[in-house]
């Protein structure tokens, strides 16, 4: 990817400090509730996950910094559609809980999940996390809310040829297999409705960008599945 024009300074410390208070307070939900610190596969999944974010936030700072504005604004009070204010904090609360409850499945001794499987997970984990970067190389319209541009293109190349919303598909596998990373099999119980949430959104942003954005329609149209190919 060429390099597109040079972050601001001022995108650059916002984008870093926000990077880091997600890091910090990602790391305070994962291992606090464990009130240990020998809870070994909720630091290595906190390790990864901050190295990509920082490696993630460094790449797109370089050769996409109008991306990285684009999804500065993220959560339910940055939405403007009431229903996404809803959905968003839905969201919210699933994703605290489904990063808290291996933490206290730890400390209580509830799940007792191989290494073995504990690796693989964080390995796939992972692999969702680039593909979800993946897309957003692909289309720097993503932003983190519902929202359109004035002059916003349709998107139809790359994985969107096969799915209408391949970050999701990316980002609920990487929730999917969170609980498994983090040692949980209780965990797993968060990822009904989190995934509920998630076809909650999909659904409501459709509807916005078909009478928001020209041409997303007939995208629709052509594009049947939402998620996953040959199933929905």
């Amino acid at each position: 990817m060429p390099a597109a024009p040079q972050a601001s300074p001022e995108l650059r410390r916002r984008t870093l400090e926000s990077s880091a208070k997600f890091i910090v307070a990602l790391g305070v939900i994962i291992v606090l509730p464990s009130l240990s610190l020998t809870y070994w596969q909720g630091w290595l999944y906190w390790a990864l996950f901050a190295a990509f974010t920082i490696g993630g936030s460094l790449y797109f700072l370089k050769y996409d910094p109008a991306l990285v504005e684009r999804r500065l604004a993220v959560g339910p009070t940055a939405e403007t559609e009431k229903s996404q204010k809803i959905i968003m904090s839905a969201a919210s609360v699933c994703v605290v809980l489904l990063f808290a409850l291996p933490g206290l499945d730890h400390l209580f001794g509830w799940s007792h999940v191989p290494a073995w499987l504990v690796i693989a997970a964080d390995i796939a984990v992972m692999l969702s996390y680039g593909l979800v970067c993946y897309v957003l190389s692909v289309n720097s319209y993503a932003a983190a809310t519902i929202t359109t541009g004035a002059d916003q293109p349709v998107i139809s190349t790359g994985p969107y040829a096969y799915v209408r919303h391949p970050m999701y598909s990316g980002a609920l596998l990487m929730f999917g297999l969170t609980p498994l990373a983090l040692g949980s099999y209780w965990s797993l119980l968060i990822v009904i409705p989190l995934a509920a949430v998630f076809a909650w959104r999909l659904l409501d942003e459709e509807r916005v960008l078909k009478r928001d954005l020209p041409g997303y329609a007939a995208y629709c149209d052509k594009v049947r599945y939402r998620l996953v190919p040959g199933v929905w």
